[in-house]
């Protein structure tokens, strides 16, 4: 990205204009994932994994009595690959397919094209807002969502709060820190996130995402199943972290051309939802998520029919989706649901 003028912005803002800005953001230019890509998702290693998704749709709506209209609503597609098996996967229920209304929120225009190529448009309606939806129950879904989205970070030093800001020049770009006050952070968020911390990593968009889809919930009933790779502690730590062609990368080098993410603290989440109250949250990891739902299962009847050479490549797919060593442990799976719904398929 070439700048005329040196800039210095917060983390989160350097991070938007890195990801989103309409010319040169990494993920308004192209296709980001798969092979081609930088980073491989799990409905790119395996179908299976998407068909799982499906079932555990299919299950909650169940739940919820099996209402004649309801909306799923996919948060960030990617490439349009878990939509494509969802939908090839709902039609064998054909009273669900009836009642459901399918949306995409994406941001990208570039993604949006590469999405309506793969799925089939009439079906699904793209939004560009997370709008109120004002009636009918929604299930929202969000793989590998949540870490895309900008944060901020602030550091304490000798009792005072520090906020991390980038210097963006034509020589060298880098980070530096600003004094802030973290109570006026804290009253514009509603949330105490500075107690018992001397590091801070949140996501103030992300919050508000969290926080209006939560709040749809608890009206209108349904569910947001969220999966994203994070961790479970009350302390807070520095996750940031960019990745190009399938390797860590410097933040602020080659900007515009690296994904920036990090890890979610699912332990933040469950204190945000909390404070919504009427509503409870689980939480388990990819890898019993996924065998509790019947992944093995599936690919046992899959695997009958299949050469040895197939059987092997969907066992090492597999295997990549639910060891500890890969993805199994590392991401996590989350369900904000409404406290009367006792539903806990893959919980």
């Amino acid at each position: 990205m070439k700048l005329k003028n040196s800039l210095s912005l917060s983390l989160d803002k350097f991070i938007n204009l890195s990801l989103y800005d309409k010319n040169h953001g990494y993920y308004m230019k192209g296709n980001p994932f798969g092979k081609e890509g930088d980073f491989i998702t799990a409905p790119n290693i395996s179908r299976l994994f998407s068909e799982m998704i499906a079932v555990w749709i299919i299950s909650f709506w169940q739940s919820l009595g099996s209402p004649k209209k309801f909306n799923l609503i996919e948060l960030g597609a990617g490439n349009g690959e878990m939509m494509r098996v969802l939908l090839e996967s709902f039609e064998n229920f054909p009273l669900f397919n009836k009642s459901c209304n399918i949306f995409i929120y994406e941001k990208s225009p570039s993604l949006i094209n590469i999405q309506k190529r793969k799925l089939k448009k009439n079906k699904i309606v793209w939004i560009s807002k997370i709008k109120k939806f004002k009636k009918e129950p929604c299930v929202f879904i969000a793989n590998e969502f949540f870490d895309s989205i900008a944060i901020k970070q602030f550091q304490k030093k000798q009792n005072l709060w520090f906020e991390k800001f980038v210097r963006i020049n034509k020589k060298r770009s880098y980070f530096f820190d600003k004094k802030t006050e973290i109570k006026k952070i804290e009253k514009k968020i509603k949330f105490q996130i500075s107690k018992n911390q001397n590091f801070i990593e949140y996501s103030e968009k992300g919050i508000n995402y969290l926080k209006e889809i939560s709040s749809t919930i608890k009206k209108n009933m349904g569910g947001l199943l969220l999966i994203d790779y994070g961790y479970v502690s009350n302390k807070m730590k520095n996750t940031l972290q960019a990745v190009s062609n399938h390797k860590f990368s410097n933040i602020l080098e080659n900007i515009g051309n690296s994904d920036i993410t990090h890890n979610i603290n699912f332990n933040l989440f469950k204190k945000i939802v909390k404070g919504i109250g009427g509503l409870d949250t689980e939480l388990t990891n990819q890898k019993k998520f996924l065998i509790n739902i019947g992944i093995k299962k599936r690919a046992e009847i899959i695997s009958a029919k299949q050469t040895f050479l197939k059987k092997a490549d969907m066992y090492l797919r597999l295997q990549r989706l639910i060891d500890e060593k890969q993805m199994g442990s590392l991401f996590k799976v989350m369900l904000i649901k409404n406290k009367n719904n006792k539903f806990k398929l893959g919980f």
